[in-house]
Parts: C-alpha cells; sequence; structure tokens
C-alpha cells in the first residue's frame, strides 16, 4: 500500500470509531455519555472550587484532592470534542495532528493523575506515622513542588511520543478502534516498523503506572505496619479510616487499567463493542466516581462545598 509522505502528513485524516454495533443508537447514547461528561467536569471543579474558597481546606491532604481533581477534568476535556462528536453529528474525521495533540492529552493527564495518586499515598503515611510533624513536613512549597514535578515528569515522558509518530510515513487507510486517540492505536496505523515505538510506550507505561503502583502498594505496607503499632483499636481504626478514601481512589483508577490491558492481550478475540466498553470504563468512571467518593467520605469538603453555594446564594 502507497505511504502517504511526511509532506502531506498534515492533510491525512484519521477516521475514529464509535460503538461499533450500536452506530444507529449513537443518539440515544450520547444522553448517558453526556451526562456522565457533566457530572465529571462540574464534580471536580466543585471539589476544587470548595478547596480554593476554604482556608480550613488549605491543607496539604485537600491540596492533594485539588490536584486530583484538575487531572480528572483534563482526562475529560481531553476525549470529550471526539466522543461526543462522533455520538451528535457522527463526525469520525481528525486530522493527523489533532489526534496526536489529544493522544499527547490523554496520556499526559492519565500519568499525572497516577502520579498525584502515589503523592497521595505518601502523604496518607506521613500523616499516620509522624501526625505532628505531618504539616512542617508538607509544605505550601513543597506541595507545590511536587506538583510542578508531577506535571513536567509527565509532559516530558509523554512528549517523545507524537513526534516519533509524526517522522513515520501512513498508508491511507487509517482506522483507530476508539471514539479517540491512543499510543496503542496510532503505532498501528504507519507503513513502517514501530517497534522502537513500541518498546518506547512500554518503558514509559512501567516507568509511570508501573513504578507508582508498586510505589503506592510499599506505601501502604507501611501505612498498615504503622497503624499495627498503635496500641488502641479505636486509634487503629481512626488511622485506617483516613485511607479509606485514597484506597478507593486507586482502585477506581487502577482496576479498569488492568482489566483493560489484560482485554487488550488476552482477549483479543472478544467482540470489539467489549473493549470499547472496557476502555469507556477506564476513561469514564474515575472521573465520575471520585468527586462522589471524596464528597460522601470527606466532611470537610462535604460542608466546603455548602458553604460554596451559600456564599453563591447570598450574593444573589
Amino acid at each position: 500500500m502507497e505511504a502517504v509522505s511526511n509532506e502531506s502528513l498534515s492533510l491525512l485524516s484519521v477516521f475514529l470509531t464509535g460503538i461499533p454495533g450500536l452506530e444507529a443508537q449513537h443518539g440515544w447514547l450520547s444522553i448517558p455519555f453526556f451526562t456522565m461528561y457533566v457530572m465529571a467536569i462540574v464534580g471536580n471543579s466543585l471539589i476544587m472550587a470548595a478547596i480554593q474558597a476554604s482556608s480550613a481546606l488549605h491543607e496539604p491532604m485537600y491540596l492533594f484532592i485539588s490536584m486530583l481533581a484538575v487531572t480528572e477534568v483534563g482526562v475529560s476535556v481531553s476525549t470529550l470534542p471526539t466522543v461526543m462528536g462522533i455520538l451528535w453529528f457522527d463526525a469520525r474525521s481528525v486530522d493527523l495532528d489533532g489526534c496526536l495533540a489529544q493522544m499527547f492529552f490523554i496520556h499526559t493527564f492519565s500519568c499525572m493523575e497516577s502520579g498525584v495518586l502515589l503523592a497521595m499515598s505518601f502523604d496518607r503515611f506521613i500523616a499516620i506515622y509522624n501526625p505532628l510533624r505531618y504539616t512542617a513536613i508538607l509544605t505550601l512549597p513543597r506541595i507545590i513542588s511536587m506538583g510542578l514535578g508531577i506535571t513536567l515528569k509527565s509532559m516530558a515522558l509523554m512528549a517523545p511520543l507524537p513526534v516519533l509518530l509524526r517522522q513515520l510515513p501512513y498508508c491511507h487507510i487509517n482506522i483507530l478502534s476508539h471514539s479517540y486517540c491512543l499510543h496503542s492505536d496510532l503505532i498501528q496505523l504507519p507503513c513502517a516498523d514501530t517497534k522502537f515505538n513500541s518498546i518506547l510506550g512500554l518503558a514509559i507505561v512501567l516507568a509511570t503506572f508501573g513504578l507508582d503502583s508498586l510505589l503506592i502498594m510499599v506505601s501502604y505496607v507501611l501505612i498498615l505496619y504503622t497503624v499495627l503499632g498503635i496500641a488502641s483499636g479505636e486509634g487503629q481504626w481512626k488511622a485506617l479510616n483516613t485511607c479509606v478514601s485514597h484506597i478507593c481512589a486507586v482502585l477506581v483508577y487502577y482496576v479498569p487499567m488492568i482489566g483493560v490491558s489484560v482485554m487488550h492481550r488476552a482477549a483479543k478475540h472478544v467482540s470489539p463493542m467489549v473493549h470499547t466498553f472496557m476502555s469507556s470504563i477506564y476513561l469514564f468512571v474515575p472521573p465520575v466516581l471520585n468527586p462522589i467518593i471524596y464528597s460522601i467520605k470527606t466532611q470537610p469538603i462535604q460542608q466546603g462545598i455548602v458553604n460554596l453555594f451559600s456564599c453563591k446564594r447570598e450574593l444573589l
């Protein structure tokens, strides 16, 4: 098959896929998808606004929750244009540069989310291991430095992926298997050897998600060891109870990711609809559930949201 020259790449279109087998129902399916987007963006934005508005929430744990909310909004906003474009207008075509940009932002925000979850596990360990020096250790400048470090690391690791893909020749038929652009999908398109791109992608996954998840597990082993050293059962329960929301957030993030990875490798012959469903769970569930988890389990955030609406009502 004839390859497209690098000079013509700016004119090359990539075609996205909706929900296989349910194309006729895209209009109806747009309702739950748009509802999830609204819940994710509004829910996370409310948490960020409540933490920013209340000085009582300017503590390490809540600042990390605010960072997590930023990454959730970033992931949702990155996928929204193409997903809703397909469901509402059947707009499947996107130029290659736009697709590469979307891929970069999706993976960067996902990597940032993993890094923030790791930072939050470190936060919980410090809070339990040395509560008297908790705020002295996790000062605002250190938290800001951690946030900037996570952001810069994620951007630096993901930046080579679109750059390298942009250098390869492409065939005329470029159909992706999702309604958004992912690296694992895009490396199937070039009319050239993509072994290096594949190895680099795997190395980045291991250096980010793999290492982060391992360090989170180590953090919780240390937390459990510290909790078992607390004399009273009530003290142990209170210490563990402060970790429940974070444990839920970690499970909500990593379980769907592992499920998608297993499906891609061990169930390649399963219906495309199953792959689409699993990928949708991975991208939609964490942004939707995390605001609910933290609003229900964290009383100060509940109060902060209530105060936010109370202030707005007074201004009106």
